[in-house]
Parts: structure tokens; C-alpha cells; sequence
């Protein structure tokens, strides 16, 4: 599973049923088989060892907690090294290694208060690819490009005044616009407006929006990749080696159990960490390649980007400790074009979490998220990417679907686990050490990792398909237009921005970022053809992707334990009979008696139908 993957999680369409009454998906989540359970599709392997709410021992919290950062980490690593061309900061690997410490520990405080005060699920935050395409269209505006003496290595003095100035201006231009467009996403969370939202969002308009958040990041994959094909392709290699090939291959370790002792456990250690364990073979191998000086150590010779010791000592040079803090590169400022390019990402995130909620309840062995879990999920996703602004990750946070997955295939639902994971984010993003050995794994190397990342991205956008009629010329139609128009359009934009000036630097700003941004353009005509031109709703797979998302009712008890704020905030506050009204709170009906209170009694059928209206609401697109 790659960091980008999203797991479908069984959510399949029953439109389209085979002759033999199969689905072309299967009705559970793959990532919770076994061997056997995958040849028999079977569930006698979905018992969870422990639920959203129970707590395992506490060294188990934190072997688990790690695994779940280690997971998160291929993510997390690699949108600080795809910016940093854009920033300047291609030949400044120390200043690397400061923005993958701080999204550490902004992921990490991310993951706490979305576990404690937000949706209440076990699901970790992070960085989102759907913030990079367009924070890369604000910076190739030509008041942002990098100047040609910060291309050349030997010009650089990553020390000196200037340098750092040309780089942290362009740092905080991002974060103004992060900041500005995380409040909308506040506002559409704790308002209430999410549910409004979806009923005109559907799969014709995420396909095409998540599909063109990698097919435009082809080039940066390419020139990483193509330092080196060999070592590029040897990391490919490797990652599918172990995603797919071997994933079904336990790996037998020692482990320890009351009453067993000391033994050997099966674990499917392929499966979980087909990235890291990638990307750490084909690092050794290029270390062994560079003492053996097998790799050209002339910096002018193809390959040698190669080497390890090419991008310098990073090493050494960098903090043992090192905390990071909002305005560490200074006060942002903010420009109305990449408020409108980042409000595209903003959007595209918030389709992306939803989907992973309901998924996550699933696999945790939670009932289905009801509404105000979800509007509080998604304001302090909001809160979160405000918080990346202000610290200066260069990026937003969103809900991570792998190690959604994770939990399928580690039967631990808890979610004390993820708060044990979130405070190994916090302590890795205070140790500078780990961020500048990440910092400095071979260019060729991440090159692969992103060919293989993007390339699921883009198969995750059109998985999303599944839940409509393409055997309709109506939804062929939309799809292949709206793809194809938002590489068209950015590219032709991209090359004649003289063409669109109006004269109002500001205006023609917003229009250059908008037009280079493929998944808003891209978005809009799938969202705007999807909307007008006239289908039914199970054509348009809204049907099947509503059906998706609909969970049989709970016990109101059980609902009230998962998603009612913790510390006695959701009884003691959101029992004031005006709280009712608040979309973060439960609704309670005068005299404090739940709603949902009454729909497990079947008391109500206006309840109920508010129910099933609430439960309706998924997007399942991953990055």
C-alpha cells in the first residue's frame, strides 16, 4: 500500500452484479484478509482484538502507534521534497530537513486533536497531495520563479541573507494562502455545510478532481526518476515487489504472550511497509554504490545524484533539537490568487475525509459517523491546515487513508493507538536528526517512490467510476472531457499567460493560478456537466454511492461513547438546550433525550429519515 492509497474498503457498486450474483468489488474490506480469507473471501478474519474504544496494553499502543507514523511517512516525506524545487531550496538539504520536522510535529498535533476533540476515530492527519498542484501553479506565477543563480549549486550560500530571503518570501506567500482558505474550511465544517455540499457532488465530479492531482506532477517524477533510471527503477521494483507480489507472505518475528511466552508471530510486514521497505534497499544499495565509488563522482556525470554523499552532509550539520514554532520563517502574507488555487485543494480534501471516516468507523468496529461527528471532523481538519500555515509546512493536512487500511490489517481499532502514533510524529518533528536523514535519501530514489505514488493517486480518481454507468455516453462524455480539458487548459495557459492579462495584476493573478490548477478546472466542468446535463441518479452513480455509506442503526449508547467530546464536554455542554442547535453538537430534543435516542427506539419516522439523510453523505478518494 502506498502512502497515497486509497482502500476502497469494499464499497461497491451493486448496479453492476455479475451472472453468477458476484460484485466486481468484494463486500469486505480486502486489507483485513488473510491468505486464506483472500482466496475464499471470506470474514472469519474480521474480529477486531480491540475497538475504537477499548485501550491495549501500553507497549502494544506504542509498537502500534509507530507503525502507524512509519506508515504515514512515505506521504509525509515526500511533499516537503517536491516543494522545495519550487521554493529554491533544491540545494539547501538542511532547510529540508526543518519543513519534514515541522510537518512531523504538525501532523502529530493534527492526529491529537482530531482523535480527542474532532471526529473521534482513529485516523491519523497529514499532508495532502491535493495542496500541491495548486501551490505549484502560485509559485510558477512569474513574480515567484526561483532566480537561475539559485539552480546552481556552487552559487548558493544557504546561509547568507539573500537566499534566505528569496526562499522565505515565497514560504509565506504559501502560508497566507493555506491560513486564508483553511477558515473556509472551518466555517463549511462547524456550520454545517458539508452535508449541503454533498448533495451535489458526486462521483463525476471527484473522479476527474483527484485524478488530475497527480497526472499533472508527471514531470517532477520524471526529472527525479531520470537522475538515475537504473537506481529509479530498482525502487519501483522493489515497492511492487512488496506490495504486490508478497504482500499474502507472512514474515515470521518473535513475539510475546501471556501464556504462550515467547514465540513466533506471522506478520505480513510486506504488506504494511512496501515504501519504507523500498525505499530503505534501494538507499543501501546506493550507499554501497558510493563507497565502492561505482557512481560517478563528478557532478556534471549522469548518476551521480545517485550517490548519498551528492546532497552534501546534511548529517552532521543538522540539530539534535530543534522545536518548531508558528512564524519561524516570518509573517505571512497573503495574496487573493493563491487563496483561490489553495480553496480547489481545500475542497477536494474535504471529499477525501469524509470517504475515510465512514471507512475508518468500519474498520475500527465503530458505528457510522453521525453528522455532528462529521462537521466537527472536518472543521478541525480546518483548524489543522491553519496550523500547518502558521508553522510553515507549506501544505494543508487531511485524513490519511492508508492507515485507514492499517487498521483492516492490524485488527486494532483503538484509538488510543493513534494518539500514541501522534506523539511519535510530535517527538520525530523535535529530533532534527530524522528529518535530515530523510532529507537526504538519493534524488533517483524518491523519483521512483513518486512514479509509483502518483500513478495510484490517479487510479484512485478513477476508481471512483465504479459507482456509475460508464456504459453511458452521457458519463464518458463528462469524464474524458473534464481530464482532458484540465491538462489542455493549464498547459496552453501555462505558455501564453500574456494572452490573459487584463491589466489588474491582482485579477490576472487569480486567473493564471486557476487556469494552471488542472483538478480545478478539471473539477468545475465535471461539477458543472454533471449538474446540467439531464441522468438519472443511478446513472449518474449517486445511487449506488449513497447506498454505499448507509449503515444499519446503532445502539445510541454506543454512538454516544465513540463521537461525544471527551472530558465530560459532550454531557456537560452540549446538554444546554441551546447546544442543540449547534451542527458540532448531538441534537437533543426538549427535555435532553437524544435523536438518535429515539431512532434506536423506532420512535419517529422524521427521525429517521434525518438519520438515513446524514448517513448518505462519503466521498472515498485517496491521496
Amino acid at each position: 500500500m502506498t502512502p497515497s492509497d486509497k482502500e476502497l474498503n469494499g464499497l461497491d457498486n451493486p448496479s453492476f452484479v455479475g451472472e453468477d450474483g458476484s460484485h466486481y468489488c468484494s463486500s469486505t474490506d480486502p486489507a483485513a484478509w488473510g491468505p486464506e480469507e483472500r482466496r475464499e473471501k471470506g470474514q472469519s478474519g474480521s474480529k477486531l482484538a480491540y475497538t475504537v474504544t477499548e485501550v491495549p496494553p501500553w507497549y502494544l499502543c506504542i509498537l502500534l502507534g509507530i507503525q502507524h507514523f512509519l506508515t504515514a511517512m512515505g506521504g509525509l516525506v515526500a511533499i516537503p521534497l517536491i516543494l522545495s524545487k519550487e521554493l529554491c531550496l533544491q540545494h539547501d538539504l538542511l532547510t529540508q530537513s526543518h519543513l519534514i520536522s515541522t510537518i512531523f510535529f504538525v501532523s502529530g498535533i493534527c492526529t491529537l486533536l482530531q482523535v480527542l476533540f474532532g471526529v473521534r476515530l482513529p485516523i491519523i492527519q497529514g499532508g495532502t497531495f491535493a495542496f500541491l498542484t495548486p501551490t505549484l501553479a502560485m509559485l510558477s506565477l512569474p513574480k515567484w520563479k526561483c532566480p537561475a543563480w539559485t539552480q546552481n549549486a556552487t552559487l548558493v550560500n544557504a546561509s547568507s541573507p539573500e537566499f534566505i530571503e528569496v526562499w522565505q518570501t515565497r514560504m509565506r506567500e504559501v502560508q497566507g494562502a493555506i491560513i486564508v482558505a483553511s477558515c473556509f474550511q472551518i466555517f463549511v465544517g462547524f456550520s454545517g455545510l458539508i452535508g449541503f455540499l454533498m448533495r451535489f457532488i458526486g462521483p463525476l465530479t471527484i473522479a476527474p478532481t483527484i485524478t488530475l492531482v497527480a497526472l499533472p506532477l508527471f514531470d517532477s517524477a520524471g526529472d527525479e526518476a531520470g537522475q538515475h533510471w537504473g537506481i529509479a527503477f530498482m525502487t519501483i521494483s522493489f515497492i511492487v515487489l512488496f506490495s504486490q507480489y508478497l504482500k499474502d507472505v507472512p514474515v515470521l518475528l518473535p513475539s510475546y504472550q501471556r501464556g504462550k511466552n515467547c514465540h513466533l508471530s506471522p506478520v505480513y510486514l510486506f504488506q504494511i511497509f512496501p515504501v519504507l521497505l523500498g525505499l530503505s534497499l534501494s538507499w543501501l544499495f546506493c550507499y554501497v554504490m558510493t563507497v565502492t565509488n561505482v557512481l560517478p563522482a563528478d557532478p556534471t556525470a549522469y548518476g551521480h545524484l545517485a550517490r548519498t554523499d551528492s546532497r552534501g552532509d546534511v548529517l552532521s550539520q543538522a540539530p539534535w533539537f530543534r522545536l518548531p514554532y508558528p512564524g519561524q520563517w516570518g509573517t505571512p502574507t497573503v495574496s487573493l490568487a493563491g487563496i483561490f488555487g489553495i480553496l480547489a485543494g481545500v475542497i477536494s480534501s474535504m471529499l477525501e475525509s469524509v470517504g475515510d471516516y465512514y471507512a475508518c468507523a468500519r474498520l475500527s468496529g465503530a458505528p457510522p459517523p453521525p453528522k455532528h461527528a462529521i462537521n466537527r471532523g472536518i472543521g478541525v481538519e480546518g483548524i489543522g491546515c491553519l496550523l500547518a500555515g502558521a508553522w510553515g509546512t507549506g501544505n494543508g493536512t487531511t485524513s490519511y487513508s492508508e492507515n485507514v487500511g492499517a487498521l483492516g490489517i492490524t485488527k486494532v481499532g483503538s484509538r488510543t493507538v493513534i494518539i500514541a502514533g501522534a506523539c511519535a510524529m510530535l517527538l520525530s518533528g523535535i529530533f532534527g536528526k530524522v528529518g535530515a536523514m530523510l532529507a537526504s535519501i538519493p534524488t533517483p530514489v524518491i523519483g521512483g517512490m513518486f512514479l509509483v505514488m502518483f500513478g495510484v493517486i490517479t487510479a484512485v480518481g478513477i476508481s471512483n467510476l465504479q459507482y456509475t454507468d460508464m456504459n453511458s455516453s452521457r458519463n464518458i462524455f463528462i469524464f474524458g472531457f473534464s481530464v482532458f480539458a484540465g491538462l489542455t487548459v493549464p498547459n496552453w495557459a501555462s505558455k501564453n499567460s500574456t494572452l490573459l492579462e487584463t491589466g489588474i495584476i491582482q485579477l490576472d493573478q487569480v486567473i493564471q493560478v486557476l487556469l494552471t490548477t488542472g483538478m480545478f478546472v478539471g473539477g468545475l466542468l465535471g461539477f458543472i456537466l454533471d449538474n446540467t446535463i439531464p441522468g438519472t441518479q443511478e446513472e449518474r452513480g449517486l445511487l449506488a454511492w449513497k447506498n454505499s455509506y448507509k449503515g444499519e442503526v446503532d445502539n445510541s449508547q454506543l454512538v454516544s461513547k465513540v463521537y461525544d467530546l471527551p472530558f465530560g464536554i459532550g454531557t456537560k455542554y452540549c446538554a444546554v438546550s441551546w447546544f442543540r442547535y449547534l451542527p458540532a453538537c448531538p441534537k437533543r430534543l426538549p427535555g435532553g433525550k437524544r435523536m438518535d435516542e429515539l431512532k434506536a427506539a423506532g420512535q419517529g419516522s422524521n427521525v429517521k429519515a434525518s438519520s438515513e439523510k446524514d448517513s448518505e453523505i462519503g466521498a472515498d478518494t485517496r491521496i
